[in-house]
């Protein structure tokens, strides 16, 4: 479904993304993990077309892409970001951020295809006219699941879908994913500083650091801690809590 050799983002003289190469089947669930700053969304955005400044070769359900991108490739992949409340119009009800995607793309059933998506992802009518600042954080990433899936795409990329939220809620918004990727077959590509988020969704974790990918492991290797890098064992410590020892005892990774 998605291939990438040797992608590289520079900012100016920075370079946030080195040479990175991976694939995702159809269907797959492929996470990508690492400390902020670490070149996670810059992955994302450039496989979504928001970044056109990319170099390397990008195949997408089985098609080359360029910096500029189609219409139909915009609905066919779309994106959920980490902050819900700042990814929807303050002054647009539900019903209207909702509807905006089918307007732009000429796409017709408009009660049929709302009424799905709200009830897919857990909210009921009476969410339909209320603005954002009338729901909970929980709430508002639904709506911004709805969104996406309101297209009806084949690929989500998610980024920090969680990280925004209480710990309380974020179990709640992982099971859905979970269950929206298992019912209509999605594939995902999830990136997130937090290997227990990682871990909960996908078969396939590539741990990042300043740029490039340096380990790729499936999560049973992840779970047993079975990890090559040192950078990868700091990331499972941290993961677990604050520990003054191991605070004390990072280290920089070139």
């Amino acid at each position: 479904m998605i291939e990438v050799e040797t992608l590289s983002v520079d900012f100016g003289e920075t370079r946030a993304v080195d040479r990175i190469s991976f694939h995702v089947a159809a269907g797959e669930a492929f996470g990508i993990v690492g400390e902020s700053g670490s070149g996670k969304s810059t992955v994302l955005r450039a496989l979504s077309g928001l970044n056109r400044s990319w170099s390397g070769r990008m195949t997408i359900e089985g098609a080359p892409q360029g910096p500029a991108r189609s219409r139909e490739f915009h609905r066919r992949l779309q994106m959920v970001f980490q902050d819900p409340y700042a990814s929807l119009h303050p002054r647009q009800t539900v019903d209207r951020a909702l509807a905006e995607p089918l307007r732009i793309h000429g796409i017709g059933e408009r009660e049929r295809r709302l009424s799905r998506a709200l009830r897919e992802v857990g909210l009921g009518p009476e969410h339909r006219f209320r603005y954002p600042h009338q729901l909970s954080g929980g709430q508002r990433q639904r709506v911004a699941i709805a969104r996406v899936l309101i297209l009806e795409p084949s690929i989500l990329l998610l980024d920090e879908p969680t990280s925004a939220l209480d710990v309380s809620v974020q179990a709640e918004i992982l099971n859905l994913l979970q269950r929206i990727r298992r019912e209509r077959g999605l594939t995902y590509i999830l990136v997130s500083h937090n290997l227990a988020v990682v871990a909960h969704l996908c078969a396939r974790v590539a741990v990042m650091n300043r740029g490039r990918f340096v380990e790729e492991l499936d999560v049973a290797s992840l779970r047993a801690r079975r990890t090559r890098e040192p950078y990868t064992a700091q990331l499972l410590r941290a993961s677990e809590g604050y520990d003054r020892q191991a605070a004390e005892a990072l280290i920089t990774f070139d």
